[in-house]
């Protein structure tokens, strides 16, 4: 389970530098930083190991012929320090329209309509439990592995060692690689059934090893919670784990709606919600034409334009908010939001369309994001993506300089703020 959008993404430039890194590596050195590896594994993790209730045997298989893989991204060699890489100005922001493209969106449209009917039972019985509607889950099963049927063909040991060892985030990976030896030692998965995403996360939820000590759930009765060969397990586990993470039943997750011009697209945030009846009495309406429904309107809601003026609109409940506990991006909680109501048998796609926007480089993002920030806008960081943060101090920065409030960057806004 990946929840860090913006890590995710920044961990993609990484690798490009850190692919450089690797490849000019020396078999010496290689062979110097497989040494400090063992010692880091018998000095410094085995006694966390071992306090954890992880017997000897089960870190030593576990370790057993496993080195450093220093072709993840988001490393740092032993002995150096973090760098922004150097090619990072290379890369370009596309339109997060591209992120919908109807051969990803439309394969978790059909595979989830097909499952639907197969496992009908089963996803209502998860529903009546937990209160999450079987279209989100399927959306969300699709999406993260292709509905159980993604290839996962990293040993899960090799990767969350190595991130432990040497990542950007070795605490956070320290904490999953013990979870891992815990889920061995538990009798929970054997050592073989240990599979991983380049990420370390496990199964058809994708669950990173704490998850899936906190959330995997039994569902087929079996004993045992297994998210890598249970249907049910998988999709109770999925639920659960947006439970946890606050779904409110009964609720949807959003709305497509048209925004007036009235409306200040600097108004998006999770920080900045009304009551959905108060969106509807400035002005914005249900792109179908239907009302909001009756139940929703005394409920919270918050403006969410991911391509500011230059894409589709939507408010949207506390649920797309758990929708981002899964990955941290606006996007992919979209993304599920969106194929679950096509799964339902909703509108193929979005009413509004995505404008040309992105193109830019991330540097330029970057530098956009800190001239802001210099300005006293909070742009939640200077990471070169424009999260709602950057998005709305866009606008507020646009419309107090007398420009029209478009809350995306483009070349004009760069070169204007630089």
């Amino acid at each position: 389970m990946i929840r860090a959008f913006h890590w995710l993404a920044r961990t993609f430039f990484l690798a490009l530098a850190v692919s450089a890194v690797c490849s000019s590596v020396a078999p010496a050195s290689a062979a110097k930083i497989d040494d400090q590896f063992r010692t880091w594994l018998e000095t410094d993790l085995w006694p966390d190991a071992k306090a954890q209730g992880v017997s000897k045997q089960t870190f030593d298989a576990a370790f057993a012929d496993v080195k450093p893989n220093l072709k993840l991204p988001d490393l740092v060699m032993p002995g150096e320090k973090a760098k922004t890489p150097k090619k990072q100005h290379q890369a370009e922001f596309g339109s997060p329209g591209n992120y919908f493209a109807e051969t990803t969106i439309g394969a978790v449209t059909s595979g989830g309509r097909a499952r639907a009917d197969r496992h009908a039972k089963t996803l209502a019985a998860v529903e009546r439990k937990f209160g999450v509607p079987g279209e989100i889950i399927l959306a969300i099963w699709g999406r993260e592995s292709g509905f159980g049927a993604a290839k996962m063909p990293y040993d899960a040991f090799e990767v969350l060692g190595t991130k432990a060892f040497m990542a950007t985030r070795k605490d956070m990976f320290r904490k999953e690689v013990l979870a891992a030896l815990v889920i061995v030692q538990r009798g929970l998965a054997s050592r073989d059934a240990m599979k991983s995403s380049w990420a370390g996360a496990l199964g058809q939820p994708q669950f990173l090893p704490t998850s899936f000590l906190d959330h995997a759930v039994d569902f087929d009765g079996d004993g045992r919670a297994d998210i890598w060969n249970s249907v049910a397990d998988t999709l109770a586990s999925i639920a659960n784990y947006l439970v946890h993470y606050g779904w409110v039943k009964g609720r949807d997750w959003g709305f497509e709606v048209t925004v007036p011009e009235s409306v200040s697209c600097a108004l998006e945030g999770p920080d900045r919600g009304k009551k959905i009846a108060d969106w509807g009495k400035m002005g914005i309406s249900r792109v179908s034409g239907k009302p909001f429904p009756a139940s929703e309107l005394r409920g919270g809601g918050f403006l969410m334009m991911p391509a500011g003026r230059s894409g589709p609109a939507f408010i949207v409940t506390p649920n797309f908010y758990v929708l981002k506990e899964y990955n941290e991006s606006d996007l992919y909680a979209l993304f599920i939001g969106h194929g679950a109501d096509r799964i339902a048998g909703g509108d193929k796609t979005f009413a509004g369309r995505w404008g040309k926007v992105g193109g830019l480089y991330r540097s330029d993002i970057a530098g956009l994001q800190k001239a802001l920030e210099a300005k006293g806008y909070d742009v939640g960081g200077a990471d070169g993506l424009p999260g709602f943060k950057t998005r709305r101090s866009i606008g507020d920065w646009q419309a107090k300089n007398g420009r029209a409030a478009t809350c995306f960057p483009d070349t004009e806004l760069v070169e204007a703020l630089r």
